[in-house]
């Protein structure tokens, strides 16, 4: 932790690029972008994604930080809307410039209007949805393991299998086929893989969003190896001269991400205590 005067410390990031990033987002909050993973870092990670909910404390952290700043943004591989609901994001006073980059970027939704904004699905996504169970049935992955339906991209869980990491491993040759024979690709994550469209990652939609209100600086927060192409896109600006602080939601299952990141906080809650901190600083 930083030796700060004030009660609540903010952490002292481990590299000097992640020093000059929390500086230019204390010095100019009103340029600065705060970008958020939701799952496994605005909310918990559970067996059943449909029981994610945002930590209780992450909604009146971004409610308390979001108008001392240029923008938040969360950044999702979820359907923007589905985000909203999980996350209780609505009509939240604070929030009412809230941004959700859902799919990926593929679809967002404004607090401002309310509404999602997205362009027609793939028509490949509804050609794997149908050959998926045969594919699972085939590998004798159908026990324990879960399709999760995403309307732009499809997932399959294994986090309920008898042996969740052997279940993820014997699905990825087989998913990898069935998404490149529709034009598709598969992202691993924390014992899931989905199988979505090509060329919409976070990282393009963090550089879209940060390009678009002329950002000065931009903190992302992340935990999973979906996040890897917003923690590159961060790694970018830096090097064209725009301040970024990185941050994890500490697990041990994704040490890719924590080695990248400037700062490592315990999970969802820790996050929450950083906004906070944030917030309190501005």
């Amino acid at each position: 932790m930083g030796s700060h005067t004030d009660s609540t410390p903010l952490p002292d990031p481990a590299t000097p690029a992640g020093r000059a990033g929390l500086d230019a987002i204390l010095a100019d909050p009103a340029r600065a972008v705060i970008a958020l993973d939701f799952d496994g870092t605005l909310a918990p990670i559970v067996p059943d994604p449909e029981q994610a909910r945002a930590h209780p404390d992450a909604v009146p952290a971004l409610a308390a930080l979001a108008p001392k700043v240029a923008a938040v943004a969360v950044v999702t591989g979820r359907p923007a809307g589905v985000a909203v609901r999980y996350g209780g994001f609505a009509g939240v006073p604070g929030l009412e410039h809230l941004v959700v980059l859902g799919h990926y970027g593929a679809e967002r939704w404004d607090a401002v209007t309310g509404t999602v904004s997205a362009p027609a699905p793939d028509p490949g996504v509804a050609a794997v949805r149908a050959e998926l169970p045969g594919v699972l049935d085939g590998v004798g992955a159908w026990h324990g393991t879960w399709i999760e339906e995403k309307g732009r991209a499809v997932a399959v869980h294994t986090r309920r299998a008898a042996d969740p990491q052997a279940a993820f491993e014997a699905l990825r040759a087989p998913l990898g086929e069935l998404a490149a024979r529709h034009g598709l690709i598969v992202e691993p994550g924390r014992m899931v893989l989905e199988l979505r469209p090509p060329g919409m990652d976070k990282g393009v939609a963090l550089l879209d969003y940060i390009r678009e209100i002329d950002a000065g600086s931009v903190l992302y927060a992340g935990d999973d190896l979906g996040d890897l192409p917003a923690y590159a896109a961060v790694e970018k600006l830096r090097l064209d001269g725009t301040p970024g602080l990185l941050v994890c939601s500490g697990s041990d299952e994704v040490p890719e991400l924590a080695e990248k990141s400037d700062v490592v906080v315990g999970g969802p809650q820790g996050v929450a205590g950083l906004l906070s901190a944030l917030a309190d600083r501005l």
